[in-house]
């Protein structure tokens, strides 16, 4: 029998309304399943029990009463810690921020509050989310609980974790280079970055979403029906739109006919790993056999694209460091310091070059996707890697060499998802990025649930530890 801490979303919410289960049960369940999963994940911040509890008592009443608040009333989620929420600080994964109260929500907390979801945590994240791995200067190591020797991925490096881990089934990151991708791929998990301003966030910036962190399509779909609706306070929020969210799954025969452009090569940063390659390839395969045209892609991506993006955040944390006291700055994990200390002797004409990049990249993305209805490629080139390493390089002069294949569908706009399509021989998982034209993250759901259906069997959720 699956455990309650286990449960999909839509499982609960079905139970909820039968009244079989209780919002109170299931949160007490995923409390208790947290307290023996923590010690060696260590994937939350502001973990309130009382509070959560609190929320799952008024949730538990309302369902009595009939008068479920939204479409997430009672269902365990989490949040990302630089999502802000009321009257809780938001130190950025840095020890570097003044610990001041959020005054309001942020949008997507918002969402999530107004459709009754109950929010037991916040997720842990490295500083100023600038770092693929659950390294913090604030925060406690955070673990992968596939092994939990090696990181969950980052920035949204909390949210991987608790998704694999079972802390409820909902939970939300965000994603500027592929920092929802990257922990779903890495701890298992499903993850869609949406098109830009389709999950309105505050503060917005170029690249930058916020989307879901699940272990199924079904559950990413739901938050979707919460999560998109807009937001004046993100200048770039789509307008609305019905979108038929629940319409997620068209089953295997969603892949017949289409055209799937298949990327082994993101042109720059690291080589595929082999294991990493090969369940790719059967990914592909497997859409073949299912209807889908598979088309090899060139690479579009170019190292000069990659290290322009990199100078360009450098020198932006660069500015933003030395405007902080030397105290504080000092506080910075020094990875990220030596990383941004290196943009001290850019010029104007190499900072500008480097900023023109972005649009480079954007313009090469949207027209090599624009022959193929998706693109399927690796998410990383490389799987899980050591908890305690920054990065998979573990060198600031070459921090982004891992993102190759994620971070031009920031720059592009288009929604871009993670879904687990194997395992190395070791147990770590695999993840499989489809990417869709701008706008069709309906889509993007539609065939990442296809690719459900016909991948191969999928492992046992990893336990906690004995002890």
């Amino acid at each position: 029998m699956t455990e309650l801490h286990d449960l999909p979303a839509h499982e609960l919410l079905a139970a909820y309304r039968q009244r079989t289960l209780s919002p109170v049960e299931v949160t007490q369940a995923v409390l208790a399943h947290i307290e023996r999963w923590e010690p060696h994940i260590q994937a939350t911040y502001l973990l309130r029990p009382d509070a959560a509890l609190a929320q799952a008592r008024a949730s538990e009443a309302r369902w009595l009463r009939g008068e479920p608040k939204g479409l997430l009333d009672g269902v365990p989620s989490t949040i990302k810690e630089n999502i802000a929420t009321e009257g809780d600080p938001t130190p950025l994964g840095t020890a570097a921020v003044e610990l001041v109260p959020a005054t309001a929500d942020a949008p997507p907390a918002a969402r999530m509050r107004e459709a009754g979801a109950v929010i037991v945590a916040k997720t842990t994240m490295p500083d100023y989310g600038m770092l693929s791995s659950g390294l913090s200067s604030f925060h406690p190591l955070s673990r992968n609980p596939w092994d939990v020797s090696k990181g969950p991925g980052g920035s949204s490096a909390g949210g991987g974790a608790a998704a694999a881990a079972g802390y409820g089934p909902l939970h939300i990151g965000t994603d500027i280079g592929g920092s929802l991708r990257l922990p779903a791929s890495w701890c298992g998990i499903f993850s869609l970055k949406p098109s830009l301003g389709r999950i309105p966030i505050d503060p917005p910036y170029t690249g930058r979403a916020a989307g879901p962190m699940t272990r199924t399509v079904a559950d990413a779909a739901l938050m979707m029906q919460v999560l998109s609706q807009p937001d004046a306070r993100d200048s770039m929020s789509l307008p609305a739109q019905d979108i038929a969210w629940s319409q997620f799954n068209k089953g295997a025969e969603r892949l017949r006919g289409l055209r799937i452009g298949l990327l082994l090569d993101a042109g720059c940063g690291l080589p595929v790993e082999p294991e990493v390659k090969a369940a790719v390839e059967r990914a592909a395969q497997l859409m073949e056999a299912a209807g889908a045209t598979i088309v090899p892609m060139a690479p579009f991506m170019t190292q000069a694209m990659l290290d322009g993006m990199d100078h360009f955040w450098r020198m932006r944390s660069h500015i933003d460091l030395q405007a902080l006291p030397a105290e504080r700055r000092a506080k910075v994990l020094p990875y990220i310091r030596a990383w941004a200390e290196s943009a001290a002797g850019m010029g104007g004409t190499e900072v500008f070059n480097a900023s023109q990049q972005f649009h480079v990249t954007r313009v090469a993305a949207v027209r090599a996707c624009s022959a193929f209805d998706y693109v399927i490629s690796p998410v990383a080139p490389n799987v899980a890697f050591q908890a305690e390493l920054p990065s998979p390089t573990n060198d600031p002069l070459r921090p982004l060499e891992h993102i190759g294949f994620t971070v031009p569908f920031n720059m592009s706009e288009q929604p871009a998802a993670s879904v687990n399509c194997g395992y190395t021989l070791t147990g770590l998982p695999i993840g499989l990025q489809i990417a869709g034209a701008r706008f069709d993250d309906l889509g993007v759901l539609q065939v990442a649930h296809a690719f459900e259906l016909i991948r191969e069997p999928q492992r046992a959720w990893p336990q906690p530890p004995a002890g």
